[in-house]
């Protein structure tokens, strides 16, 4: 893992009118590692995933992606004045996951992992081609390329929409609780290819609940509550010498069964 920070979030708040949803949050992701987030529903993860890339507008702070930096001042003005092209950049740097797969239905798998590189990266189809063939190959997709999502389950929809991520060559890889739309028995076809991903040195921010994933995956366990984050370590310490008391009550909530 390199010690070299790819993305630096400081001091990032997020309301919803007078729901302060971010409160003072600052995490550094080094270059190759991966970090899961954790946390009850409503604490905040997914929309501070989505504030990463922009999805969602900070309120206040900074977001630096690959050396792109934008900062949010008071009352939610941006202090650059170049806002629009550095959010640009920081979307180009970043592949987002959700929970839903978010296919064209009317487009084959190839053609939505194509879509990207071509409208948004302007290159030409047969390049195009080659890398979305390389990245359905990568995720095990590569034998479908040509079927509709109709025509695939939950867990190669959300394979196709990983290649269509990776296609667009991000440094950073951003999941959004990737295999809470699945069935059990489809959720380890998608976690395998995110380990697999691990394992050639992705970058990768990963709201997850799947504790087992975290545990075995992660080079560090982030917990939120509350908006906040309040306890960040590797996994042996996350899980095995919780400090906070919430913390304690997600990992035996978790060791009983209450989540995967």
């Amino acid at each position: 893992m390199s010690a070299e920070s790819i993305v630096r979030v400081s001091d990032l708040h997020k309301w919803f009118g007078m729901l302060h949803v971010l409160r003072e949050i600052s995490l550094n992701v080094h270059e190759r590692e991966v970090v899961c987030i954790i946390g009850r529903s409503g604490s905040g993860k997914s929309t501070l995933l989505r504030c990463i890339n922009f999805l969602e507008e900070p309120s206040h702070g900074a977001i630096e992606v690959n050396n792109v930096k934008v900062e949010i001042g008071e009352k939610g003005k941006s202090r650059i004045k170049n806002y629009k092209q550095s959010v640009h950049d920081i979307r180009l740097q970043t592949g987002m996951v959700f929970q839903e797969f978010n296919l064209f239905p009317h487009m084959s798998a190839l053609e939505n992992v194509i879509e990207g590189p071509i409208t948004v990266k302007k290159m030409d189809k047969t390049e195009a081609v080659k890398i979305a063939e390389f990245n359905l190959d990568r995720v095990g997709m590569l034998f479908k390329k040509d079927e509709y999502p109709l025509r695939l389950s939950g867990g190669q929809k959300q394979r196709v929409a990983i290649a269509r991520a990776l296609a667009m060559e991000p440094k950073v890889m951003l999941f959004d609780e990737p295999t809470s739309a699945l069935d059990p028995e489809l959720i380890g076809e998608v976690l395998n290819v995110m380990k697999d991903l691990a394992k050639v040195g992705m970058t990768m921010l990963v709201v997850t609940h799947e504790m087992g994933f975290a545990r075995e995956v992660a080079d560090r366990v982030v917990v939120m509550a509350d908006g906040e984050i309040i306890e960040q370590g590797v996994p042996a310490e996350v899980f095995n010498s919780p400090q906070d008391a919430r913390t304690r009550a997600l990992i035996e909530r978790y060791h009983s069964g209450g989540a995967r």
